[in-house]
């Protein structure tokens, strides 16, 4: 008997979980679309220290107003700021990126942008490279050789 109460269980559940994933909600045709110009940003390759920071253009291109609710970043040396107003349709908007450029190396990071669009995540990604100081930049000698006796020669 338990085997047959058993049997029965496993069996509703699974139609019932089968039947929970074909129940999909419909798709708004006025919903707000947003449009980026680009979705990846390369700083190519600059100095440690530099300004890092760029802006993601994009569209409202549906018939309802855009609210972006959040943009998170892969890690926290890369810091988003999307707009906190709603985009009406037709109008443009941007969402800054600032990446730490005190780490040296390649990068490459991600933001995930949601909202109440149709596509309600789109990711964006910045990469570069970003090279050490020379190191008279990072540890500059300010007048004093190596025994800690100031010297005149610069």
């Amino acid at each position: 008997m338990k085997a047959i109460v058993l049997s029965l269980s496993v069996l509703f559940l699974g139609f019932a979980k089968l039947h929970a994933q074909e129940a999909t909600p419909p798709v708004n045709p006025n919903a707000p679309e947003i449009v980026f110009e680009s979705e990846i940003h390369d700083f190519g390759t600059l100095k440690q220290g530099t300004d890092c920071a760029t802006e993601f253009k994009f569209k409202n291109t549906g018939k309802e107003p855009l609210v972006i609710t959040n943009a998170q970043a892969s890690c926290g040396c890369t810091v988003p700021q999307p707009p906190k107003d709603p985009i009406k349709p037709g109008e443009t908007g941007v969402i800054k990126v600032k990446y730490d450029s005190n780490r040296v190396g390649p990068f490459e990071k991600t933001i995930t942008v949601t909202s109440n669009a149709k596509t309600q995540q789109k990711v964006l990604r910045i990469k570069g490279k970003i090279e050490a100081k020379p190191v008279e930049e990072q540890f500059p000698s300010n007048g004093i050789n190596k025994s800690g006796i100031p010297f005149e020669g610069k």
